[in-house]
């Protein structure tokens, strides 16, 4: 596999955009991280709120208790402006609705960045991805265009915004650039860490943060110097 290159930081504002509460943790948290401590500005946007992401608990109670996960887990890296949507968890679909939804928040935030998580077909290692997923990653991407057409959702009283710079997606299994978290690796364990419910319901590698995370960060290492790092597929629009 090529060398991955190093992703462009030469930004100051960002939106995440994803489908539920911990999906920028697993993998992506370190580089948020690093950047909120560089001085930048980034916010969350979330399409749902995790209410049907733990088998053992009713979906009106799991919904506000994963809101409150998130919102301690983005604190953990510096963020403190998370929005959420009210998409149905398991059933979010791509279309107009939401891709106007995640243009709005475009619009407020006026990014020079917006993040999304993967949502290529598969993970890297070919593990095939949840349809969520997709559907919120291929939204936002369309909704950055959208956000700078004027005439596109005129009845939001939102001015265009023209200035996302880049689009990156991360753990893509397409990943063209890396972020070193070495020194941000403990905060993104504390960010996952945060989701304690959902984490309590998983069995396997993925609850366990600081192993899951370490292992990922060494693998992308690999491909970025043997440094701890985290993967982008940068898009060009």
């Amino acid at each position: 596999m090529a060398d991955l290159e190093a992703m462009p930081e030469d930004w100051s504002n960002a939106l995440v955009v994803v489908a539920h509460p911990d999906d920028m943790e697993y993998g992506g948290s370190g580089a948020i991280a690093r950047w909120t401590a560089q001085g930048k500005n980034i916010a969350y946007l979330l399409a749902c709120r995790g209410e049907a992401g733990i088998d053992t608990m009713e979906p009106s109670v799991c919904g506000p208790l994963r809101v409150e996960e998130q919102i301690a887990s983005c604190a953990a890296v510096g963020v403190s402006d998370v929005e959420f949507l009210d998409h149905p968890d398991g059933l979010i679909e791509y279309g107009v609705p939401l891709r106007r939804d995640i243009a709005a928040a475009i619009r407020r935030h006026r990014p020079e960045c917006v993040i999304v998580s993967n949502f290529r077909e598969t993970w890297p290692g070919g593990s095939w991805n949840q349809s969520d997923h997709v559907a919120v990653g291929r939204a936002a991407v369309d909704a950055v265009r959208d956000a700078g057409n004027r005439w596109l959702f005129q009845d939001l009283g939102l001015e265009p915004w023209n200035g996302v710079r880049y689009v990156a997606a991360a753990s893509s299994p397409l990943a063209t650039h890396a972020v070193d978290i070495t020194d941000s690796f403990d905060a993104s364990v504390a960010s996952l860490r945060a989701h304690k419910a959902y984490l309590a319901a998983l069995s396997g590698d993925m609850a366990d943060p600081e192993g899951f995370l370490r292992g990922v960060a060494e693998a992308v290492g690999q491909r970025f110097g043997g440094v701890l790092a985290t993967s982008f597929e940068l898009l060009s629009l």
